[in-house]
């Protein structure tokens, strides 16, 4: 039986000829409508909010006054300089966390009595606030970057290693017998069949890793930086400057959301073997 038989069959004459003439456009144009939907309502109710002074401008500068700090910051370069410091940093970061997280998650789910040994002391020092260890790091690295980018990288390092760990674990046992199975050795299985299997839970693990570093990011800025977008949020706040700290608040989500689409690309590519979710 054909397919336009079986559409015919199953959705009824009328709604077999709008699926078969239907674009293919739609759907995506729809997602895309949805997606925008609530950025454009919240971005109608700031400008109505400013333009109708609901609010003095002193708590709440309207758009217009955050578009020209954003001007302004971009022609004498100060903005592109601390998004260029913000960046750097937390790709050093993340980096480290990611590599290490990657590989403490492996060492964990490879080897029950390494995790049994050390987990309950990574379970420990996870619990404690990624801002809890500045004083400690300000201490013995000083107050340049290194205790910023060491923060950030043990954001990421937290969920990467629980991540990989249970990705690991999560192998099904069927995989493993059919290795054992084909006389597999310990370096092939972990190639061939463990990693292809956990790369899903471990990118989850990254893309929760980079949000948190780069969260973390901004807080350390915040605390003890003289660059970066959260110095440029702190700087507005001291000077009373509601503008400039909408306008750093604004580029730190448009960066958060480009770095996450990056990562979500690279998922895609390589694992194009799985379905689309």
């Amino acid at each position: 039986m054909s397919g336009d038989v079986i559409s015919t069959t199953v959705l009824g004459p009328r709604r077999a000829r709008k699926a078969r003439y239907a674009s293919p456009w739609l759907p995506a144009l729809g997602r895309a409508g949805i997606a925008f939907a609530v950025p454009l309502g919240l971005l109608v109710a700031w400008s109505l909010a400013g333009w109708c002074n609901w609010l003095p401008q002193q708590i709440l500068p309207p758009p217009a006054a955050v578009i020209a700090a954003l001007r302004g910051g971009w022609s004498d370069g100060s903005l592109r300089q601390d998004i260029l410091v913000s960046l750097g940093r937390v790709v050093k970061g993340f980096a480290a966390g990611a590599v290490l997280g990657v590989m403490t998650g492996l060492a964990f789910g490879l080897f029950p009595r390494a995790r049994k040994l050390v987990e309950p002391l990574f379970v420990a020092l996870a619990q404690i606030p990624v801002l809890g260890w500045l004083p400690i790091l300000i201490l013995f690295t000083g107050l340049g970057d290194a205790p910023k980018i060491i923060a950030i990288a043990w954001a990421c390092f937290i969920p990467v290693v629980l991540n990989t760990r249970q990705g690991i674990r999560d192998v099904p046992a069927g995989f493993l017998e059919l290795g054992r199975a084909i006389s597999l050795g310990p370096f092939s299985m972990l190639s061939t069949i463990i990693l292809p299997a956990a790369v899903p839970q471990i990118f989850t693990g990254l893309r929760e890793g980079l949000a948190n570093g780069w969260q973390t990011l901004v807080a350390v800025e915040l605390i003890g930086s003289f660059s970066g977008l959260g110095y440029m949020m702190a700087y507005g706040r001291q000077l009373f400057q509601l503008d400039v700290v909408l306008a750093a608040v604004v580029v730190i989500g448009v960066i958060g959301l480009a770095l996450h689409m990056l990562l979500a690309l690279l998922e895609r590519r390589l694992l194009y073997w799985q379905a689309p979710r």
